[in-house]
This record gives structure tokens, C-alpha cells and sequence, in this order.
């Protein structure tokens, strides 16, 4: 090779390499807390329109195409599809909201499911000790319901509002906000959705015992890189999530993948289920302001629906 050549080379070699350092210079960087971990404090939107699983017509297609996605999402805001379903676990069993300040977007790439494991971007069935959980707790509240007020739902007793503010974090049909605190030993996830705030301590490293069970299980949580994982245990039977049992054990992963947009994924390990499956969504940055949710002020509900259950007794419809 001659000289010549070599001083070419050497020239386009130093200004690829000049173009890259500028390009990762330019990138936004990651805000960090004064230990060197990423800052994930703040408001945060989890009101993504991507629903958990994938539609059934869809096969082996990960995303919809463009028209799918323009009919979905206009679907999707008209409906604001988010019930309580009887059917499977009588918690929130859809994504959605209603109010049109968090209208929700799919996904990018306009993935049709949350759920990224299956392959097939569905649910794994449950096993057999699992099916009969889910139906006897349906026959109860089908059975049972508005007999007394602890036959109610919790969210219809403003005590719970299943996955909004329950692990694993699913959108519920409006306030899906989350407000993230965050310090050396300890991260607080607020949940706008009722109230509730989960502490997740960084300095422990074993469970609680067995005997002691929480709504929202026992969260500890440790830093893989610029990864916080956290792993929890020790749910009750009264929350559950498509079927899952007091003997979950859900791993949550918080990434920031810009800043403004936090990657949130959760695994879940339950012999309630055939296998493990994983889903992997999004949250978005939003400068607020997060209401308080006093959802017992002025729960009138509670009472109506108890006296219009005592009224049907009485008067059945024909």
C-alpha cells in the first residue's frame, strides 16, 4: 500500500471516529442521584393502549399495520374499555382510561401485546390448581355479591384498584399516574389511582416470612447496572392478576431508556400457570400535576349498591 494510500485511510478512519464521539455526545444523557444510579424520579403516565395480549386473528404478526393500529386506537379512546371482569378474576382485565388527558398510544413499532414470552404473545393457560382457584373465587363473587359490603369488589369498596397500583402495573380506566421518589437504601412508587405507596427497600436482601402477606406483597429491590429489579413475594389471595395466587413471585425491571421514557417490564413466576411469561411496556414522563384520589369521600356507591342488591331480593325481575 502506498504512502499515499495509508494517509487516505488513516483520514477516513479519524473521521468516522470523530462522527461517532459527536453522535454519542449529542445524545441525551441520563440524569443520575448523587450514588451514581439512574435518576428515575418524577411524574410517570403507564396509560399505554398496547393491549397485554396479542389479538387471536393477529398469528405470528408482532405489531399491527397501519390501519389496524388507526381503527384500534380510535376503538380504543371511544370505548375506554376497562371493566371488572367476572368472567376471569374480577380484577382490571383491560388496559384503558377515560379521561382525555391520558388518551393512551400504542406502543412503538405499533406492537399488538404487552406480552413478549410467549413468543406468541399470549397468556399461558393455567394449571389445573389454578383453574380451580380462579372459578371458585368467581362462583363466590358471582354467589355472593352485595351481600355484605366485604363482597364487593376492592375497588368497588375504594380499597384497591387491582393492577393500577398492584404489581404487576397495568393501566386502569383513568388516573394512571405514578409518582416515583427515590434514595440511596429506598425507591416509593406513589400510585395516583386510590393511593397507595409501595416502599421497596435496596438494602435488603431476604423476604419477610411466609406468614406475613400483603395486598401488594413484600417488594425488595436491587441495582443491575442502570437496572432497577425488583423482586416480590409474599402476595394475599385478595389481589390477583389474570389468575395469579398468593404464591407469586413477580420480577419488575425499571430502565430509562431517554429521558422521558422509563422501560417497565415484569416477569411473572406462579404455579398458577403452565410456565412463566414476561411483557415489557413503557411509561411516559409528565410534569403533573398527581391529585389525591380520595375515593372513600363521598362513596356513595357503596350504599346504593348494597340497598339495590336488598331491593332485587325482594323484587326479582321477571
Amino acid at each position: 500500500m502506498t504512502a499515499f494510500r495509508k494517509r487516505v485511510r488513516l483520514a477516513a478512519t479519524l473521521a468516522i471516529l470523530a462522527a461517532a464521539a459527536v453522535s454519542i455526545d449529542a445524545q441525551p444523557k441520563v440524569a443520575r442521584t448523587p450514588d451514581g444510579h439512574p435518576d428515575l424520579q418524577g411524574l410517570w403516565i403507564n396509560n399505554t393502549a398496547t393491549p397485554l395480549e396479542r389479538p387471536r386473528d393477529h398469528g405470528d404478526r408482532t405489531a399491527f399495520t397501519e390501519a389496524e393500529a388507526r381503527a384500534y386506537v380510535e376503538r380504543y379512546q371511544l370505548d375506554r374499555t376497562v371493566a371488572i371482569s367476572r368472567d376471569k378474576d374480577f380484577e382490571l382485565d383491560a388496559a384503558g382510561d377515560l379521561d382525555t388527558y391520558e388518551p393512551g398510544e400504542l406502543l412503538p413499532g405499533r406492537r399488538n401485546s404487552l406480552i413478549t414470552d410467549p413468543s406468541d404473545g399470549t397468556l399461558p393457560p393455567l394449571a389445573p390448581p389454578g383453574q380451580k382457584a380462579l372459578a371458585e373465587r368467581n362462583a363466590h363473587l358471582n354467589t355472593h355479591y352485595a351481600e355484605n359490603p366485604e363482597d364487593l369488589t376492592l375497588a368497588e369498596r375504594c380499597l384497591v384498584v387491582g393492577s393500577a397500583s398492584v404489581p404487576p402495573l397495568q393501566p386502569a380506566f383513568y388516573n394512571n399516574t405514578l409518582q416515583i421518589v427515590q434514595t440511596r437504601d429506598h425507591v416509593v412508587i406513589v400510585s395516583e389511582m386510590i393511593h397507595e405507596a409501595r416502599v421497596i427497600p435496596l438494602n435488603r436482601s431476604t423476604h419477610l416470612p411466609a406468614s406475613v402477606r400483603r395486598w401488594t406483597g413484600d417488594s425488595i429491590g436491587r441495582w443491575e447496572g442502570d437496572t432497577l429489579v425488583v423482586e416480590t413475594t409474599n402476595f394475599t389471595g385478595k389481589t390477583t392478576f389474570r389468575g395469579t395466587s398468593p404464591e407469586l413471585r413477580l420480577v419488575e425491571r425499571f430502565s430509562m431508556k431517554t429521558p422521558g421514557v422509563l422501560g417497565y417490564s415484569f416477569t411473572v413466576n406462579d404455579p398458577a400457570f403452565t410456565r412463566p411469561w414476561t411483557a415489557d411496556s413503557q411509561m411516559t414522563a409528565t410534569d403533573g400535576p398527581m391529585y389525591e384520589f380520595a375515593c372513600h369521600e363521598g362513596n356513595y356507591s357503596l350504599g346504593y349498591i348494597l340497598s339495590g342488591r336488598r331491593y332485587m331480593e325482594k323484587n326479582p325481575p321477571k
